[in-house]
């Protein structure tokens, strides 16, 4: 029986070392709080256009399935405990659990997600990059919508139109970015 050990651009890198990985974990959940600055709020949603996700689709490419996650975790539990982590400085347990709940559930799912495919070579081209990126995504809606709809009380329809509709063309640029940035670095380390 062949022993599955899973490849990542921060093991290509960096040798895997425990240290090494909780640094980076810190890392990226850092890089995800900084990403979460880059805010244009929109007048007739609560959900303002972010580069939260972008960092999200690297997280999980860049650090595999587990830690992905939980640097994502560990981001959703920094702005919990009342850091400035969320979008437009917010932070704490009122705004965490507000309207843009689910996306933030979305964003250690999405890691994980994107991790896994990562971790199968998913990330090393274009062409199977930006399916990865964009099944990534898709997780983020997935969970955004969902529980927007349940917060605001509202059919799936005017989630859609305040969650998921004015959010596209940016996240699609979002996703072709990524999945041409993570190749790219690959072939810089020297491995397709």
């Amino acid at each position: 029986m062949q022993t599955y050990s899973p490849s990542v651009l921060s093991t290509r890198i960096l040798p895997r070392h425990g240290v090494i990985t909780a640094t980076l974990v810190i890392g990226f959940a850092l890089l995800t709080a900084a990403a979460a600055q880059v805010r244009v709020p929109l007048p007739f949603t609560p959900v303002p256009v972010t580069g939260q996700t972008f960092a999200v689709l690297l997280t999980g490419a860049a650090l595999g399935s587990r830690a992905g996650a939980a640097s994502q975790g560990l981001y959703i539990l920094l702005g919990l405990g009342g850091l400035p982590f969320f979008s437009g400085g917010n932070g704490g347990w009122d705004y965490a659990t507000g309207p843009t709940l689910g996306y933030l559930i979305g964003f250690v799912v999405a890691a994980a997600a994107v991790g896994y495919l990562a971790e199968r070579k998913q990330d090393r081209t274009a062409a199977t990059a930006l399916p990865a990126f964009l099944a990534g995504t898709v997780v983020i809606y997935l969970f955004g919508v969902t529980w927007l709809m349940i917060s605001l009380q509202t059919d799936l329809t005017d989630a859609l139109v305040k969650g998921l509709v004015p959010f596209v063309v940016g996240d699609l640029l979002k996703v072709a970015l990524a999945g041409t940035l993570l190749p790219a670095v690959w072939k810089l380390a020297g491995e397709r």
